[in-house]
């Protein structure tokens, strides 16, 4: 099934990323040189993780564990060398151009570049510890004492007052858990509920954002393929661990949460949806991510 709903990803991106273009420019863009750039050197890089991590438990028995990392680090490596060899030296303000170079790009462009950049941005704000305003208002409070005072045959007296007003604190908050809030409608908190792999599709939604923004189309491309490895790496990871392969998945885990943002979030997977982003703002930085969009 996850391989089979990997495949439908795949086809709606293509099929999405083409009927944005005309025709012409879109068999252009398709077999020009550049696009071949920016399109293998990220195959490459899935195709190898794909290989080499499916068939982690054979390779280990036939070369080691040591010959296996050097294997996969090897492999990696030349793939994102050739990765950001094509960007750089083939990819980048190639044609065919979308707009004019230079020029401002179209409104719903922009306005798609924010979503995903407001999005990615405010994923990857949840991983630093969690900002505060360094400066906040304590009332006056009265403290009492526990301790006897023998001159007052065993009675308890107020003996301290601690003054209120404006204090100042450190910025971050290094005492701030992530445990599932009080009355929360799932065992599921923070990030988790919008998905699986929020790294993965941190990095994926923040090349999106950015490819919205250019002109060019092989370029365009390389920028968005990120979040192929997100949709693509993320299932394959998924299905590996309910076969137990590398780590677990717990059934109702895997039931309450989705590789793709937010789909186990809006389709009730986590309980009523309105109670679930009520949880979610108690569990997420606010701060961090107010300032990461800002």
């Amino acid at each position: 099934y996850s391989l089979f709903s990997t495949f439908l990803h795949i086809v709606y991106y293509y099929y999405f990323y083409l009927n944005i273009m005309s025709a012409p420019i879109a068999t252009s863009a398709l077999l020009s040189s550049s696009m071949k750039w920016a399109v293998g050197g990220w195959s490459f890089f899935i195709l190898e993780n794909f290989i080499l991590s499916e068939n982690r438990t054979f390779l280990i028995s036939q070369i080691g564990d040591d010959g296996y990392h050097i294997a996969y680090g090897t492999l990696s490596t030349t793939a994102m060398t050739s990765v950001f060899y094509g960007y750089f030296k083939k990819v980048k303000n190639a044609s065919p151009l979308l707009w004019k170079m230079g020029g401002p790009a179209p409104l719903p462009a922009k306005l798609g570049s924010f979503l995903c950049l407001s999005l990615g941005l405010g994923m990857a704000s949840q991983v630093p510890p969690k900002l505060q305003v360094p400066v906040h208002y304590e009332g006056r409070e009265l403290i009492s004492s526990a301790k006897i005072d023998n001159s007052r045959d065993g009675l308890t007296v107020p003996h301290d007052n601690k003054e209120g007003g404006w204090k100042v604190r450190c910025p971050f908050d290094f005492t701030d858990n992530h445990s599932k809030q009080e009355g929360a409608t799932s065992d599921v908190h923070g990030l988790d509920r919008i998905s699986r792999h929020p790294g993965l599709w941190s990095f994926g939604l923040l090349g999106l954002g950015n490819a919205l923004l250019v002109p060019s189309v092989p370029q365009r491309a390389w920028l968005a393929m990120p979040a192929m490895v997100a949709i693509i790496g993320g299932a394959h990871t998924d299905s590996r661990f309910r076969r137990g392969m590398g780590g677990e998945l717990p059934a109702e885990y895997d039931r309450v949460t989705s590789n793709v943002p937010f789909v186990a979030m809006f389709s009730g997977a986590q309980g009523n949806v309105l109670e679930v982003l009520r949880d979610f703002g108690s569990e997420v930085k606010l701060l961090n991510a107010a300032i990461a969009v800002g």
